[in-house]
């Protein structure tokens, strides 16, 4: 009997509904039935670090990638195969060894405007509280609304809806994409332009983590693999990579296909406080990855020029 593909994850439902839609992928390019997509992958659910500690601003803790640590240690330890995450909580820098080997479709990566008493942003009264864990959309919020009172909102979709309905903020700010996977997105009163609310890089995007020197798993992924969101979220990272920074530097950027060879991005640096603002755009041929890389490279180091390491590093 054929050995079980072994996918890690994380147990929220957000992340296992994105497992879910890996598997379909997969069935669907190898033909698998259901029954046949059962038999041969095996969810496998671990608990991270950024799940575990909930009482501190993720930024305190280590940032983003702690929703990824423990899993990517199961991955270089062989105790599963691959790996699905949200790809805007994969650091832009992997541990050694292990790479991305495939890509779904990007859902829209735009931010979404939650609230039960304002359809838009500008329609909170003054001073109003509004809560969010992202360092990136607590920065864009000042810039737009400079008196709004920001509240730390940590937790799953569903416990960030929960604490919006108790009261304990009149705002959140969330994921398109997240809303829509868990067919919440009737919760969106408003959702941002990328020229309101710039996405975090690769927002949207889901990605499969897998151990560099595995041909037979990398083999079996490469078909499900959606190459315009390949391309693009390479170019992001790439972008998010030579920016460097640290976890309480509120970075956003953003790739967007124009034609079949032709990418459209624009890039953000903030103050935290969301009063100082640097941006890079680019239109860029791109074919290949490694073009792509070098793009996101090539904006990256753009931005820091004009923005200094100091500022970033601040």
């Amino acid at each position: 009997m054929q050995s079980r593909l072994r996918i890690g994850t994380r147990g929220s439902k957000l992340a296992l509904a994105q497992t879910g839609m890996v598997i379909a992928a997969l069935a669907r390019v190898h033909g698998w039935n259901q029954d046949e997509a059962a038999a041969r992958t095996e969810v496998v659910v671990i608990k991270t670090t950024g799940d575990n500690v909930q009482d501190r601003p993720l930024a305190d803790i280590g940032g983003k990638g702690l929703f990824a640590k423990e899993i990517e240690e199961a991955l270089i330890a062989g105790t599963i195969d691959c790996a699905v995450h949200s790809l805007k909580d994969l650091p832009a820098l992997m541990p050694k060894g292990l790479n991305l080997a495939c890509h779904l479709e990007r859902e829209d990566p735009s931010d979404a405007f939650v609230s039960r008493t304002a359809k838009t942003l500008h329609e909170l009264p003054q001073n109003a509280v509004v809560g969010t864990s992202s360092v990136r959309r607590r920065a864009m919020l000042l810039n737009l609304r400079p008196d709004l009172n920001l509240v730390e909102f940590r937790g799953n979709v569903d416990t960030r809806l929960r604490k919006l309905d108790e009261g304990q903020a009149q705002a959140t700010v969330l994921a398109l994409a997240g809303l829509k996977r868990l067919r919440l997105e009737a919760n969106a009163t408003h959702v941002f332009s990328n020229d309101e609310m710039l996405p975090a890089v690769a927002q949207g995007a889901v990605g499969v983590e897998l151990r560099a020197g595995d041909g037979k798993t990398r083999d079996l992924l490469a078909r499900a693999n959606h190459r315009a969101t390949d391309l693009a979220v390479t170019f992001e990272r790439a972008f998010q990579a030579a920016l460097g920074g640290s976890c309480h530097t509120p970075i956003a950027g953003l790739a967007t296909w124009l034609g079949p060879h032709t990418i459209t991005f624009k890039g953000s640096v903030l103050s935290r406080d969301g009063l100082t603002r640097h941006d890079v755009t680019r239109i860029e041929t791109v074919t290949t990855a490694s073009q792509a890389e070098r793009a996101g490279d090539d904006a990256g180091n753009e931005l820091l020029a004009r923005a200094g390491r100091a500022f970033l590093d601040a």
